[in-house]
Order: structure tokens, then C-alpha cells, then sequence
């Protein structure tokens, strides 16, 4: 028999080859706080109490995106992921490879008839794959039986029976390794933070203009969650527009990540918002946030100031628990405001960038129609993020569209439906130079353009039994020569780079019942010759 001397020594070197092994201490932590951003991605907070320095082991395993996890503590704290053959109770799992289940334990493989014998033996224990290492799956059990090595092909195989109670399965599952330093306190509580997936939440508002001067608001939210179990954590709702540039590329720390995905993600570029939407555009407004007041009309750039630094909304809505797969709605703030009803009418400008009058604009569904609309204030007391807005009257539907981010107090138009019963037509002609030519040519930059001079006439009758308060907008490129009616002109951003300038008119007025309005205007544009 070994001397106790050489059993000490031989414990020692074990020990001094498995330094983690053998001070490991398990311990649980639990989510305290998410902050949830409108696309699918969320920031969580983490928090475990740890004692003596030592090497502490948590199940629960983060997957966060890359550059996003960071702990803070009193104590300096190492992160360790490992890929472990864990046993966890068989009823909480479902069956798994027979090889790797019963694994070391005796087992009796009993064949399909009666006319071969059972083989009784011990289930072979094979080292797991590598990471990113693909092995193909075998059809043979591996059995060492008093003969020797087995193979029994599994599909003859009718039932298995083993020595071992089944209480038990081994799972190559990963685990969580924090290493805490020397630290004179007893405990040291650890905070984990990440960005992750599998949180979101989408915002909508009810509109109710039954009042016909004040109108009612109410900020709704429904928050899904596919992440982990939430106890007691306090939750906050984001609004804005996140740059999150590496949101499609996993950790390296994320259990399952290995090098090749990592640099073939890495190398993908910039996150792409997923088209869960026939309208790409509109999913990605509403997923992230859009400033775009779309047919908003003379918006006031006053706002009330709520908030320092980058343009970014938390807005609490408490501690909530929620299972994982749960899904929450409820009402986040409510507010009134005085609003206007307004029929706006947006002409949209037919020509591209170098004054060529292709048709662009024409046949678009929220294009070159008249439509219902409010305009009024945000009456709460942070932004509304972008969302659906859905309203109401005397409890009666009356529209839906998409609001846009609109800053405490600022003023916005929210289009509610179609004017059907206000006509409105649009007509322009090419006028003929004064010699009859129609050719008025210039040079610009090395190329010679002809100048067009263009006459325009907007007409609109108010058919129903009210008066309406008429906006018309007429966007077009070139140089306005004049216009019935003194609309105010201003110039779109978009024609900053082009030959022609970019403009828009605007009319505000108002028409009685049964009244038609026309307007006429004039302006010259350049076009390639």
C-alpha cells in the first residue's frame, strides 16, 4: 500500500494542477435591472454576491454582443467561460445521444426480435469535440463488454436498460468562472453588465379627439420577453436612435462563438435592421426612432428642454416579473393638448435631380392626396418615440398611422386618413420662350442646360357641409418666379448638391363649404440639353 507521505504528496500536486477545481464555489446571480431598446437588443444588469477572494462558478452564462460586457466591483474580478459535463436531473431534460447519457454506467442493449442475445456491458466514454471541430454523428452504440470492444448498430437496438437510477444525465452545458482577488471585505457584491438579444419592447398611442379642441393621449407599451427569467428587476423603456454598430457580432465570451464566426461577423459590416416589414423603411422607423415629421406642416421648433446629453430616453416603468416567453402590455403616461384638425394636401415634386421630369411621386399612396390630419403639441413630458397612433372618437375608430419622435412640447401633424370628400387636381405646362423656340440655353459647370419656364395651377373644392382649414404643399425643383396667394417658400435640404434647387410652398387657408380655390404659380428649372 502507498505511504500516507506519498498519498499527501500526490494530493498536493493534484491540487497544484487543478488550482480552480479544487477552491470552486458555486453561486447564483440574479437580473436586477434590463433596459430595453425598441429593436430586439437590451442592456442588462447582473448582480452576485461573492465572499472570500477564491474562484466562484454561476450557471448562468451571458451571450453578449461584441464590446458590450464589462463588470464593475469594489475587487478586481476575472471572467472565465467553460464548456463543462454537467449532471442535471433527466426529467428536466430531453433524451439526448445514449453514447453520451449513459456514458461509464452498465448497461443492457436488448435487440429488435427475440432472436439475438442482449449485450451487457459498460457505455464508452468518447472525449467531446473540439470547438468549431465537426464530427460526424455515428450509428453505433460503443459498448465494453468481457470481449472486448461492441459496436451495435443503434437503429437494431429496442430498448436500453441501466444499472443507474436515470436520476441523472451528463450535459456538456458552459458555465460562468469568476476568479475575485484579495480583498479585506467579507462580501463583495459583483455587478455584470451586457448588451444582449432577446428583450424588446414596441410603443403605441391612442388618440382620442372626441373633444373637439383638446385632445387625449395615451402612451402604450407591450414588452416581449424571449431572454431569461425576470425577478423584481427594475425596467426601463429606451427611446432614440442607438448607434450599435457591432449589435450582429457575438462575443468572444459567448458560449458556442469561435474565431471563424467571430471574424466572418466582424467582417459583415454594420448591423442590418432585419425587414420584418414588406416597407423596410417604416420597420426600421419604427424599430429604432425617426425625427422625420413625414407631412408635417410649419412644425415649431420650440421644445421643452428634458434632458442632458445624447439623445437618449429611459423612461421606468418599475420593478416587473416576467417569465421567460411572457409578454406584458400597459399604459406607460397619458396627456392632453389642444389640437387642430387641418386638410393637408402634398404635391410632390415629378422631376430628379437634374430638372428631368420623370413622373417620381406620382401613384404613391400618401403621395398627391388630400388627407385628414391633427396638428398639436406633445403633451408629455418626454419625447414620443416612434410608433403606431391610433385614433379614436366618441369610441368610434378613425385612423392609424405612424408617429414620429416629437421632443416635449414640440408640434407635430399626425395624418389620420384620406380626404375623400375635399377634390383636389394639379396641372403644369412648359411655356414657350418668347421667340418660340422653347430653348433658352446656358452653360453650367462645362454642360449646357436649356431653361424651362414652368406654370403650375392647383385646384381644390370643399365638399362637405363644413368648413376646413386647407394645407397645400408644393414641392419642385428650380427657381420660383411667383404665386397666387403668397405661400411660404422655403428650401428642402435634399437639393443641396443638385443642379436646381429644392423647394416647397406652402398655403395655409381656409374653405367654406361647397368652395373651390385655385392657385397658380410660375417657376423656371434647368434641364440637360
Amino acid at each position: 500500500m502507498p505511504s500516507i507521505r506519498a498519498i499527501a504528496i500526490g494530493l498536493s500536486l493534484f491540487l497544484l494542477a487543478n488550482p480552480l477545481r479544487a477552491v470552486e464555489t458555486p453561486a447564483k446571480s440574479k437580473i436586477v435591472a434590463v433596459d430595453l431598446f425598441k429593436n430586439g437588443l437590451a442592456v442588462v444588469k447582473r448582480e452576485v454576491t461573492l465572499g472570500k477572494p477564491g474562484v466562484y462558478v454561476l450557471d448562468d452564462v451571458p451571450h453578449p454582443i461584441h464590446g458590450t460586457y464589462w463588470i464593475e466591483s469594489a475587487g478586481a474580478v476575472e471572467t472565465l467561460v467553460q464548456m463543462r459535463d454537467v449532471e442535471v436531473p433527466a426529467n428536466e431534460t430531453t433524451p439526448g445521444n445514449l453514447q453520451e447519457d449513459l456514458a461509464g454506467k452498465k448497461v443492457t442493449l436488448y435487440f429488435k426480435g427475440d432472436k439475438r442475445a442482449p449485450v451487457v456491458g459498460t457505455m464508452m466514454k468518447f472525449t467531446p469535440a473540439k470547438p468549431g471541430e465537426v464530427i460526424a454523428q455515428s450509428k453505433y452504440l460503443v459498448v465494453q463488454t468481457a470481449k472486448g470492444r461492441t459496436y451495435v448498430d443503434s437503429s437494431e437496438v429496442a430498448s436500453v436498460e441501466s444499472e443507474d437510477d436515470g436520476a441523472k444525465v451528463k450535459r456538456r452545458q458552459p458555465r460562468l468562472v469568476l476568479t475575485l482577488a484579495d480583498t479585506e471585505k467579507a462580501e463583495t457584491r459583483v455587478a455584470i453588465r451586457y448588451m444582449t438579444h432577446g428583450l424588446s419592447w414596441a410603443a403605441s398611442y391612442k388618440i382620442d379627439i372626441t373633444d373637439p379642441k383638446t385632445l387625449a393621449l395615451e402612451q402604450h407599451a407591450v414588452i416581449k420577453n424571449e431572454l431569461a427569467e425576470l425577478e423584481g428587476a427594475e425596467v426601463r423603456l429606451i427611446s432614440g436612435y442607438p448607434s450599435v454598430q457591432f449589435a450582429h457580432v457575438q462575443s468572444l465570451l459567448s458560449p458556442g462563438t469561435t474565431l471563424a464566426g467571430f471574424f466572418q461577423q466582424l467582417s459583415g459590416g454594420g448591423w442590418r435592421i432585419p425587414d420584418f416589414a414588406s416597407n423596410s423603411i417604416t420597420t426600421q422607423q419604427v424599430m429604432m426612432n425617426s425625427s422625420s415629421q413625414g407631412g408635417a406642416y410649419n412644425v415649431s421648433l420650440g421644445a421643452i428642454p428634458t434632458g442632458e446629453g445624447v439623445d437618449l430616453h429611459y423612461q421606468p416603468i418599475g420593478k416587473r416579473t416576467l417569465k421567460e416567453g411572457d409578454t406584458l402590455a400597459l399604459t406607460v403616461a397619458k396627456g392632453k393638448s389642444e389640437y387642430e384638425r387641418i386638410v393637408e394636401w402634398l404635391v410632390p415634386d415629378t422631376r430628379n435631380e437634374y430638372g428631368v421630369n420623370d413622373g417620381r411621386g406620382r401613384g404613391n399612396d400618401d403621395e398627391d392626396a388630400p388627407w385628414d390630419a391633427l396638428k398639436f403639441k406633445n403633451p408629455l413630458s418626454f419625447p414620443m418615440t416612434t410608433g403606431s397612433a391610433l385614433v379614436t372618437a366618441n369610441g368610434a375608430f378613425n385612423g392609424q398611422r405612424t408617429t414620429y419622435w416629437v421632443n416635449a412640447g414640440e408640434e407635430t401633424v399626425l395624418r389620420v386618413g384620406k380626404a375623400l370628400s375635399v377634390r383636389t387636381r394639379s396641372l403644369e405646362n412648359e411655356l414657350q420662350a418668347k421667340d418660340g423656340s422653347g430653348r433658352d440655353l446656358i452653360w453650367v459647370g462645362g454642360r449646357q442646360f436649356r431653361k424651362s419656364t414652368v406654370e403650375g395651377e392647383l385646384a381644390v373644392s370643399n365638399h362637405r357641409k363644413e368648413s376646413v382649414q386647407m394645407v397645400i404643399r408644393r414641392r419642385f425643383s428650380g427657381e420660383l418666379v411667383r404665386a397666387d396667394g403668397s405661400p411660404k417658400s422655403s428650401l428642402r435640404e435634399e437639393g443641396v448638391f443638385s443642379i436646381n434647387k429644392r423647394n416647397e410652398l406652402v398655403w395655409a387657408l381656409a374653405l367654406k363649404a361647397g368652395e373651390e380655390q385655385k392657385l397658380k404659380y410660375t417657376y423656371s428649372v434647368l434641364v440637360p440639353y
